[in-house]
């Protein structure tokens, strides 16, 4: 019993250990086939991510193959483009000579052309002229052989002379043309640099009276005041019918100035006789005597000049009761000479020696109703007894062209007094002055050969010749137009300038029937 029950108790055992041994070994098993799956597991994943690298390495090198193919057929194809626009450009080369080869092909046609057309005229002139050349040798051989030689020397002389007339109009016309270029950008410079408050002034020749009956105490008793009036003052005073006025002539015109100062401070006073008539004479004089110093010492001085006499500063004062066609003489010398300094410093010539020939150029006026003779003379002179430099003394004399200026600074001064005197506004004339100057310009154009009428135009500072075409050419016209404005230079007296122009028109007139 207890042996069998040992014996179950050891076959228990066995069993149990054998179950334990199998328990064992399955887990075993199951830990291997669980390390295997997950080798395998791992060992998938590995291939797996071999075959991914060996795909993205491959897909990297078709890629780059696939670049390099590309690379390739863009240069190939660059080329290629170089090659085709190197073949265009030399086509477009050839295109372009082969036009220019056409056009001078074309020209050169035209050319001999035109050249076929002058031969083919040149020698219709040259029959032409050959036909004339036998007429005119039938005609001289039934002459002498003086009227031949004759009629040769007149041929040379005339064709001499149109050949003269031609070159002189064209060098004349080119030295216009530069000299009005030049003297247009000086000369408005100069007025644009200068200019003046007043251009034109009328002589106070008219003393009003408060009432008609002063003029009855200006005659006085039988006349003694008027008389006594008119000699210490040597005027003439006119007492007429005109209301409340009295008129004072004299060709003096300090003298009227001093007559019309006395006059005024007489019909103020009202005590009107002998003796007072000469003590308001003598305080008149002295008024006057002092505007004309006072006058002439501003003139110099505005002008910027020294060592001018006192004499000739006194004169210049004077030339501030002086007019010329109703400008103020004075006034006309400064406004010159700030003009010649201008055009000098435009020039480049002396500025001081041409101001202070323009401010002392019409210093003759002042002495010319005494002294006969050309107030640039006189002033010449004048200057000449002051010791006045001799450039200025030249210029003075010269600056109404007589004699011809030998100066730069002359002919600034000339220039000047004419723009002074030429301006619109600057000076005026009377009516019968004016119809007479007119009518003057008119009669010396109608006088020349081949006029057919003339007309003075633009208040007589143009003056409009129609010639006879058949009479005046082209050429003759230039020199028709200097020889008058010469003659007018010579023979009339004018301010600022006369333009001459002469006018030739050719017509052809036919009717149909």
């Amino acid at each position: 019993m207890g042996l069998v029950a040992a014996s179950i108790i050891i076959v228990i055992a066995g069993a149990v250990a054998l179950g334990l041994y199998f328990r064992a070994e399955r887990r075993k098993l199951a830990e291997e086939a669980r390390n295997a799956r997950e080798q395998s597991a791992a060992l998938l994943a590995d291939a797996e991510k071999q075959v991914e690298a060996l795909k993205r390495e491959a897909l990297l090198e078709a890629k780059d193959e696939a670049y390099r193919l590309k690379a390739e057929i863009e240069n190939e194809n660059k080329e290629r483009r170089a090659e085709l626009q190197r073949l265009e450009r030399r086509l477009a080369q050839k295109e372009e000579t082969l036009d220019r080869r056409s056009d001078a092909a074309d020209r050169r046609e035209r050319a001999l052309q035109q050249q076929e057309a002058q031969v083919e005229q040149a020698q219709r002139e040259a029959a032409q002229l050959l036909d004339k050349s036998k007429a005119e040798l039938h005609r001289i051989a039934a002459l002498t052989a003086d009227q031949a030689r004759a009629m040769v020397l007149q041929a040379a002389e005339d064709s001499c002379r149109r050949d003269v007339a031609k070159l002189v109009r064209d060098i004349e016309e080119e030295a216009k043309r530069e000299a009005e270029r030049r003297a247009r950008y000086h000369v408005t410079q100069a007025i644009q640099r200068c200019a003046v408050d007043q251009t034109s002034e009328t002589t106070v020749s008219v003393v009003p009276l408060p009432g008609d009956e002063m003029k009855g105490r200006i005659i006085g008793r039988e006349g003694r005041n008027i008389r006594a009036f008119e000699t210490q003052t040597g005027v003439d005073l006119i007492i007429d019918d005109t209301p409340e006025a009295v008129v004072i002539s004299a060709f003096d015109p300090v003298r009227r100035e001093i007559a019309r100062l006395a006059l005024t401070d007489l019909i103020e006073d009202g005590r009107i006789h002998p003796g007072r008539i000469e003590e308001t004479i003598r305080k008149a004089q002295n008024e006057v005597e002092q505007s004309i110093l006072d006058a002439g010492e501003r003139a110099v001085i505005e002008t910027g000049q020294t060592g001018i006499a006192p004499e000739l500063v006194r004169m210049l004062g004077q030339l501030k009761y002086r007019t010329s066609y109703g400008q103020n003489v004075l006034k006309h010398s400064i406004e010159v000479s700030h003009l010649a300094g201008l055009l000098a410093a435009e020039v480049g010539a002396d500025i001081q020696l041409a101001k202070r020939a323009g401010l002392l150029h019409d210093i003759g006026k002042a002495v010319d109703h005494e002294v006969e003779g050309a107030h640039a003379a006189i002033g010449a002179d004048i200057l000449a007894q002051h010791r006045e430099k001799p450039q200025v003394i030249a210029a003075v004399r010269a600056h109404h062209g007589e004699p011809e200026p030998e100066t730069i600074e002359a002919v600034l001064v000339t220039c000047a007094d004419s723009i002074s005197a030429s301006r619109p506004g600057a000076r005026r004339e009377t009516l019968e002055t004016y119809v007479k100057r007119v009518r003057r310009l008119e009669e010396i154009a109608q006088e020349f050969k081949g006029v057919e009428k003339t007309f003075a135009v633009q208040a007589g500072r143009e003056v409009r010749l129609i010639v006879r075409p058949e009479q005046v050419d082209d050429l003759a016209m230039s020199q028709l137009a200097r020889d008058l404005a010469r003659r007018i230079e010579e023979e009339m007296e004018f301010p600022g300038q006369i333009k001459v122009t002469v006018i030739r028109e050719t017509r052809a007139v036919e009717y149909a029937r």
